[in-house]
C-alpha cells in the first residue's frame, strides 16, 4: 500500500501572477539567475521547451507551494531544455549534475528519467512518468525505491490498449486500425505488444506506423488516408503529448478521427484523449521536489502512482469528421466538448 503526499504544514497556492513568472523565467538564459545560489537549487531537466511545459510547469509550481518553496523567493530552478532533441537529454543532465543541484527534476517521461539516472548516483532525483520504473531499472520497487531516484508514475502507458478499445467502440465495423509508434521510446516495444494482444481479443488488426520527427508525423497521417485506415491511436509518449496541437491540425486536415494520450489534443481540435492525469502527476513531483529539499531521502519516499485516467470527448471535432458517438462512450467520458 502506497502512502499519500502530504505536508506538515500546507502552503498558500501560487498566485496567477507568480505562476506566470514562474513559466516566464523557465526561458530565462542560465546566467541571469547565477546568483541565487544562496537558495536551494532544483535541477529542471525538460524534453520540449518551456511552452509546451506551461501547464505542467503551473500544476508543477502549485506541488511546490505545498512544500512552502516558491521559485525566487525561496529556492532557485536551473531549467535545461532539450527542445525536442532527445538525444541531448544525457548531457543536459550532466550539466545539472556538475552544478550539484540540490534535487534533479525529470518529468515528462522515461527518456528524461534515465538521461538523469546516467548522470547522477548521489544527487536526489524526482522523476515524472507514464510507465513502468521497476522494469525500467530506475527503483526496486514502488514502496521501497532504493538509491536516489523515486517520483510519480501514472497509468497513461498501460492504458493504450484501452484508446483501441474506444477506437472500435466507434468503428464496430471495423476490421483494421493504425497505430502511431515512437520508435525511440523505452516503452514503444511493450506498448506494441499490449496492442496487439488487446487487438486479437478485439478480432482486430492493426497497422503500426512509426514518427520520431515534424516531417515523419505528416507522412504518419497521409499513410493512414492511403491505407484506409478506419482510425489512428496514439501510443503514450511525450513526444507526441507535447505536440498535441500539431496532432490536431494534421487530424483535422486528412480528416482522421484519432485518439492521444493528452488531453490538450481533444482541447486543440481532436477527436479523443485517454490517460493519465499530467496536472496531479506533475504538482505531485513538486511536492516531492520540496519534500526533498526539507530533507527527506529519495530511499524513503514511495513511488506515487496516479490512477486517475481521463476520457476526453471533442462532439465538434466528431461532427466535422461526420462520426456519431455512441452513447456509451460518452457517458464513459469525464469531459465532452460541444
Amino acid at each position: 500500500m502506497h502512502s499519500r503526499l502530504c505536508s506538515s504544514r500546507r502552503a498558500a497556492r501560487p498566485s496567477r501572477r507568480e505562476i506566470i513568472a514562474f513559466g516566464a523565467l523557465a526561458a530565462v538564459p542560465i546566467p541571469v539567475r547565477a546568483q541565487q545560489n544562496a537558495l536551494p537549487l532544483i535541477g529542471y531537466l525538460g524534453s520540449e521547451s518551456p511552452e509546451p511545459y506551461a501547464s505542467r510547469l503551473a500544476a508543477f509550481a502549485e506541488g511546490l507551494a505545498e512544500a512552502d518553496y516558491v521559485q525566487g523567493r525561496n529556492v532557485a530552478i536551473d531549467f535545461r531544455w532539450a527542445e525536442g532533441r532527445y538525444g541531448h537529454l544525457p548531457a543536459l543532465a550532466a550539466e545539472l549534475a556538475k552544478r550539484q543541484v540540490t534535487v534533479m527534476v525529470a518529468p515528462g517521461g522515461a527518456e528524461v528519467a534515465l538521461a538523469a539516472r546516467s548522470a547522477t548516483r548521489t544527487i536526489p532525483i524526482v522523476f515524472e512518468m507514464g510507465g513502468d520504473p521497476v522494469a525500467l531499472g530506475l527503483v526496486a520497487s514502488l514502496s521501497r525505491p532504493g538509491g536516489n531516484l523515486t517520483g510519480v508514475t501514472s497509468l497513461s502507458v498501460e492504458v493504450s490498449r484501452k484508446r483501441l478499445e474506444f477506437m472500435s467502440e466507434l468503428f464496430p465495423a471495423a476490421r483494421t486500425f493504425a497505430v502511431a509508434v515512437n520508435p525511440t521510446s523505452p516503452t514503444a516495444g511493450s506498448q506494441s505488444r499490449n496492442l496487439q494482444t488487446a487487438a486479437s481479443s478485439l478480432g482486430v488488426d492493426l497497422k503500426l506506423l512509426e514518427a520520431s520527427s515534424e516531417p515523419e508525423l505528416d507522412a504518419l497521417f497521409r499513410a493512414v488516408v492511403q491505407m484506409q485506415l478506419a482510425g489512428l491511436v496514439f501510443t503514450s509518449d511525450p513526444y507526441f503529448a507535447y505536440r498535441s496541437r500539431r496532432l490536431a491540425e494534421l487530424a483535422t486536415r486528412y480528416r482522421i478521427p484519432a485518439i492521444t494520450q493528452a488531453r490538450d489534443f481533444p482541447v486543440a481540435g481532436g477527436l479523443m484523449s485517454y490517460g493519465g492525469d499530467f496536472q496531479q502527476s506533475h504538482r505531485h513531483t513538486g511536492l516531492y521536489a520540496g519534500r526533498i529539499i526539507k530533507g527527506e531521502k529519495p530511499s524513503d519516499l514511495p513511488v506515487q502512482r496516479v490512477t486517475k485516467v481521463e476520457l476526453f470527448v471533442n462532439l465538434k471535432a466528431a461532427v466535422r469528421l461526420g462520426l456519431t458517438v455512441p452513447p456509451s462512450l460518452l457517458s464513459s467520458a469525464d469531459m465532452v466538448i460541444e
